[in-house]
């Protein structure tokens, strides 16, 4: 749980659409980022940004992929800035089609970078933070993974397990001052959904408004309004939440 504004945050996936924005967020508070994404160029370009904007980060580059970094990585974060207060894990893949479509390459790295990625970063993280007094772990998951989708099965499949692992964490580690939540968004304006529509030949700004016309409040979800709610939920405004799953959908369901 957050103490003060000289704690330190962990984020995966930092340099992406929806981790760039919530590396944003904590650094404009005053945290300390510990940031984590496998693009190491992109990662010390991040890190230059924020030290040269008055904040305080480093790069922690590696690949999700390589179980030794991920078991080492929440050990190296606490080694080399003091401590690991917040556990963000916001790096994602997404695989579309239906279970005929889905080879067995879908399925390995779906599950490695969704599921397996976060299992071994939280086994790590927690020990720390108990012997610290308390922690916060933010899980990006997704509406899919509450109510599947049509034809993302394997997505669907990983972003479930990934809110049932949530809620298991959130109960079990209650006793130790251990806040795990999970944030589960429907479309968000990032550059892979971008580049999802390119794959498909689709022109991603019409495609995107075709989007904001499905969505109840006006328009699909920006990574500023992602990352506001991850902020929250570990902060100590948010000190009585814990286990649970946070849909941020703009109204609009996933059927």
């Amino acid at each position: 749980m957050v103490k003060d504004k000289s704690n330190v945050v962990l984020v995966t996936g930092a340099t992406g659409g929806i981790g760039k924005s919530i590396v944003n967020k904590y650094s404009q508070q005053g945290f300390t980022l510990a940031i984590a994404d496998k693009d190491e160029e992109q990662a010390n370009k991040l890190v230059h940004e924020i030290n040269h904007g008055n904040g305080k980060a480093m790069a922690f580059p590696g690949d999700l992929l390589d179980q030794n970094y991920c078991d080492r990585l929440a050990n190296e974060v606490q080694k080399k800035l003091g401590s690991i207060d917040i556990l963000i894990n916001n790096a994602g893949l997404m695989r579309r089609g239906d279970i005929t479509q889905t080879s067995d390459e879908d399925y390995d790295l779906s599950m490695k970078i969704n599921v397996e990625a976060p299992f071994r970063l939280i086994r790590a993280a927690i020990p720390l933070m108990a012997e610290a007094g308390g922690g916060s772990i933010v899980n990006v998951s997704s509406c899919w993974g509450i109510n599947p989708g049509p034809n993302h099965l394997i997505y669907c499949t990983t972003k479930a397990a990934l809110a049932a692992m949530t809620k298991c964490l959130g109960r079990d580690h209650a006793h130790q001052n251990i806040r795990i939540n999970a944030v589960c968004p429907n479309e968000v304006n990032t550059p892979m959904l971008r580049t999802g529509f390119e794959i498909r030949g689709l022109n991603p700004d019409d495609a995107i408004e075709e989007l904001n016309q499905s969505v109840p409040i006006g328009h699909i979800a920006e990574p500023e309004e992602i990352a506001n709610v991850v902020s929250f939920l570990s902060s100590d405004e948010a000190r009585y939440i814990c286990g649970s799953l946070v849909e941020i959908n703009g109204g609009k369901a996933v059927y």
